[in-house]
């Protein structure tokens, strides 16, 4: 069967039934799960379905902008390394803050199984993780639409009434020149409000950030604990950040 006979029987099953597995839609088409998860990343990647962990749902159903799934679905491979590297620092009975950035939101399959509390002011880690072992608190203020995710100073007041273990944070960019920065003032005042409320701070960053400058400059290296990023990052500059005092993990 040809991708584009594929393609249309894959829309029209998740439209059916609203989410599906890779293992069922392998058995429908008559061909292999990694055929079938290459389709779903290309489907994803153009907006048409929601990539989950090992299957797919309908965008209406997660309400996710087509801009947010396609960020998330860029550099997948490094995403998933650096995510299940993070998971594995995440014991049952913690409490982890889970910002809105599109690496973060691919520690979810990865933490699933586990007992603990998350608190993010994400609304498609919210939906990951329904019904699952993990306790959610959404962090309640203003809806930004566009990053499907909680800003503003309510947000902020309400992530200061609590003490997590970790916070798992993403950012725009980080050098050894500016430390870490934002596309926009909000994303910039929850991450350093997780940090203020978290025993320990691990920065989720792919090598396409590293040396990269964005709109606002926020905060330095001492905000964080320790970076997960990806095996394609240059050495030579990973030791230039522990020289800075990072701990890294790659």
């Amino acid at each position: 069967m040809n991708y584009q006979l594929r393609k249309q029987l894959i829309l029209q099953t998740v439209e059916e039934k609203g989410s599906v597995e890779v293992k069922d839609l392998a058995e429908l088409l008559q061909t292999s799960e990694i055929t079938v998860r290459r389709d779903l990343a290309t489907l994803s990647e153009q907006g048409l379905l929601y990539r989950t962990h090992g299957g797919a749902m309908k965008m209406s159903l997660v309400q996710t902008p087509t801009s947010f799934v396609n960020k998330s679905t860029s550099r997948i491979a490094e995403k998933d390394y650096i995510c299940q590297k993070a998971s594995q620092l995440i014991q049952d009975g913690d409490v982890v803050f889970l910002d809105c950035g599109s690496t973060v939101s691919r520690i979810c399959q990865f933490i699933k199984h586990k007992r603990i509390k998350v608190i993010t002011n994400s609304l498609p880690i919210v939906y990951e993780l329904m019904g699952t072992e993990v306790s959610v608190n959404l962090i309640g203020g203003e809806l930004d639409a566009e990053r499907q995710a909680i800003h503003g100073a309510i947000a902020l007041e309400h992530i200061a009434r609590y003490q997590a273990d970790k916070a798992f944070v993403g950012i725009d960019g980080i050098s050894l020149a500016r430390g870490l920065s934002a596309a926009s003032e909000k994303e910039a005042s929850i991450a350093m409000a997780l940090a203020k409320s978290s025993r320990q701070t691990v920065l989720l960053c792919d090598a396409s950030k590293l040396e990269k400058e964005a709109y606002l400059q926020f905060a330095s290296f001492e905000m964080l604990d320790l970076l997960i990023t990806d095996a394609s990052a240059d050495g030579a500059l990973l030791e230039r950040y522990k020289e800075k005092g990072l701990k890294i993990v790659n």
